[in-house]
């Protein structure tokens, strides 16, 4: 089974000693963060000045991974698509339009994204829910239409944490958005405590554009290797051999330390099937 490994596993790298990395324990994949000693922009949740991330850099790194065969299947954007303030929200907007530019440019499908949150109000808030939802419709529908124009994909990045939490909630905001440039980034972590297995790939098998590979225990927080959490790893990967062979999996909460443990424990699991 073929996968690949988030670039901001590996912060204490390069984009070159990454790329190598991976293409010598036989990875197929990265989602690019420019989390790199030599790219150091990706903020969670935020921004960061992109100035000087010009369209001759954004190709040089995007060309070191493909030169040693690791194809980039996603450049990882992650901001604030909820926040509250106009001129932060303009400028989140024009951050993550950036992102689809050097995408577009460097011949990247897909840019991907979590809802975001306001710091120390995560999750679902009775009073706000309903304009919470209403905006991040409207952010993802605006993206979705900038995505069209530059010709790349939009992966929306669900999870309980968040005001779309689970994977019915997902394909209802799809539909609603109704574009077909808005995908779905699917992290089994993120939905185990309100869908199963089935569920997932039941709602959200339509809409995929790749995978994190990342666990969770269903009353946990945050999310844990795969293999230390409660999915049901076996049931998982048969779903996805059965509805999204070749869609990219993609290795997330892992390190420079165990990264190749975690992959081996998935070829287990999907050989245990």
């Amino acid at each position: 089974m073929d996968m690949g490994v988030v670039s901001r596993s590996f912060p204490q790298l390069s984009n070159e000693e990454v790329a190598a990395l991976l293409a010598e324990r036989g990875f197929r994949w990265t989602e690019l963060c420019f989390s790199q000693t030599d790219s150091n922009y990706w903020r969670y949740n935020g921004r960061s000045d992109l100035s000087d991330l010009t369209d001759k850099r954004s190709q040089e790194i995007v060309d070191t991974y493909r030169k040693h065969g690791v194809e980039v299947a996603s450049i990882g954007v992650f901001t604030n698509l909820l926040e509250t303030d106009e001129r932060e929200m303009e400028e989140n907007l024009r951050y993550f339009e950036r992102h689809m530019q050097i995408a577009a440019g460097t011949g990247v499908p897909v840019v991907a994204t979590e809802c975001g949150f306001i710091p120390g109000k995560r999750g679902i808030q009775a009073d706000s829910y309903e304009q919470d939802f209403d905006r991040l419709k409207q952010q993802i529908s605006w993206l979705g239409e900038r995505a069209g124009h530059y010709g790349i994909k939009l992966a929306l990045e669900p999870c309980v944490l968040d005001v779309v939490p689970s994977a019915k909630r997902t394909a209802d905001l799809l539909a609603q958005v109704g574009s077909p440039h808005v995908q779905v980034l699917l992290d089994p972590a993120n939905l185990i405590a309100n869908n199963s297995e089935e569920e997932m790939f039941r709602y959200l098998a339509p809409h995929l554009a790749y995978f994190h590979g990342k666990d969770r225990k269903v009353n946990d927080t945050y999310g844990r290797c795969v293999g230390d959490g409660g999915i049901d790893w076996v049931k998982l990967l048969n779903l996805y051999h059965e509805q999204a062979e070749g869609v990219p999996f993609i290795l997330e909460y892992v390190n420079i330390h165990n990264f190749c443990e975690i992959r081996d424990r998935v070829i287990a699991f999907d050989q245990a099937r």
